[in-house]
């Protein structure tokens, strides 16, 4: 996938090769670097602060789903880990059901794939981590 950072790494090439070519004196090529390094800054912050906005903007939605979307997720998580275990004290009085059904819960499990788990780790990291910072700096939600 072609990004924007590889769109300005091309871009950025393409400059030195031509300042390079346009600019032999050392002293006017160094320059031209400089003025290089400065647009490549300049549209690294931009795409920063385009991403901040919209991660902004999605917390500060007043849709309840987009900006409660993460805690959502990780509730389900938390309800599909609650049911295993309500399942294995329900296996005390129905060993035979509870064991086709967990072998369909395996077989359920197993099919998600490696990367939503990934995608539940980090977004439980993330999400717990971003709370407990706030909540030291005294932030509110």
């Amino acid at each position: 996938m072609f990004g924007i950072d590889d769109a300005v790494a091309a871009g950025a090439n393409l400059i030195t090769s031509i300042i390079e070519r346009v600019w032999p004196n050392p002293t006017e090529e160094e320059k031209a670097k400089i003025e290089r390094i400065k647009i490549e800054t300049a549209t690294a912050l931009e795409t920063m602060k385009i991403q901040l906005s919209a991660i902004i903007a999605e917390a500060k939605s007043e849709d309840p789903w987009t900006s409660r979307a993460r805690p959502t997720f990780l509730y389900v998580m938390y309800a599909v880990i609650g049911l295993c275990f309500i399942g294995g004290i329900l296996g005390i009085w129905w060993p035979d059901e509870v064991g086709r059904a967990s072998t369909n819960i395996a077989a359920l499990l197993n099919a998600v794939p490696d990367d939503l788990w990934w995608l539940f780790g980090a977004g439980y990291l993330g999400y717990t981590g971003a709370r407990s910072f706030e909540k030291r700096r005294g932030m509110k939600r």
